[in-house]
């Protein structure tokens, strides 16, 4: 009886220890400014675009609690079909934004998640993954 229940406390340990998500290591990103820079209005993303892309790499296969704890909550989701999602963060100010000058289509990575809450790609670009392409 003693041998199967250390196994049963020994699989419910490490299944906890893998439920639990870190924050992701990201060299040369400023997650500070990153964090503080809600949709883009302070500017203080625009500065790391260059490093955001050189790491965007890091980030697949990585789980939503693990972004949200390094990157902070994201500034919009978007849902998808087959129960994907899309993290979205602002470089540049978007339409959220009071008192700055906003771009029409601002700069955005955009993290799609799989049904599973994992990280499936990474992009950085203008375009909008809610809006359907052919509308303007």
């Amino acid at each position: 009886m003693r041998p199967r229940l250390f196994s049963i406390v020994l699989l419910i340990f490490i299944v906890g220890i893998q439920a639990c998500s870190s924050k992701i290591e990201l060299k040369n990103v400023d997650l500070d400014n990153w964090k503080k820079d809600r949709n883009g209005c302070l500017g203080l993303r625009a500065q790391e675009v260059d490093d955001f892309k050189a790491v965007k790499d890091d980030i697949l296969g990585k789980d939503n609690q693990a972004l949200i704890k390094t990157f902070g909550r994201p500034d919009r989701v978007e849902l998808a079909n087959r129960s994907q999602s899309f993290y979205i963060y602002y470089f540049e100010p978007s339409t959220d934004c009071e008192g700055v000058a906003k771009n029409a289509e601002p700069l955005m990575a955009i993290i799609r998640l799989n049904a599973l809450s994992r990280v499936s790609e990474v992009t950085v670009s203008t375009l909008d993954p809610g809006r359907p392409e052919n509308e303007p």
